[in-house]
């Protein structure tokens, strides 16, 4: 079982900032920038293009719906996407708000943000849908 399948178990405390019946947005803690989010299907698979087909637009269009939040919570110019998928064994999308194109560089430092900002930055997009 991965972190990501024992955060939606409720195992394991997360930032929600969105859920449906099949999928699940939460901060990252070790973000690349202020309201960085991790959008995952609940359901586990390792490879985002394993998914099958429904699994993954559903997924894709609901990033799109965290995302449109993101940018009203967040100021940035754009919400950047990335799937790199060798962090953790669990298809999942990086939306990270960003400036300028080295915002998505993920060898840069991560940040590091208290539990309460980063609940306020959760509840900031949270009330953007």
């Amino acid at each position: 079982m991965t972190i990501f399948s024992k955060i939606v178990a409720g195992e394991i405390p997360a930032y929600v900032v969105a859920e449906s019946i099949d999928y699940l947005a939460f901060l990252d803690i070790n973000p690349l920038a202020e309201g960085h989010v991790l959008v995952i299907p609940k359901k586990e698979v390792d490879y985002l293009f394993d998914l099958d087909d429904e699994l993954y637009t559903g997924l894709q269009l609901f990033a799109k719906i965290v995302a449109t939040a993101m940018r009203k919570a967040i100021p940035c110019k754009r919400i950047g996407v990335a799937v790199i998928g060798l962090e953790v064994p669990h298809a999942h999308i990086h939306l990270i708000p960003m400036n300028r194109v080295d915002d998505l560089n993920f060898a840069r430092p991560k940040l590091s943000f208290t539990p309460e900002q980063l609940k306020e930055t959760a509840e900031k997009i949270r009330m953007e849908f």
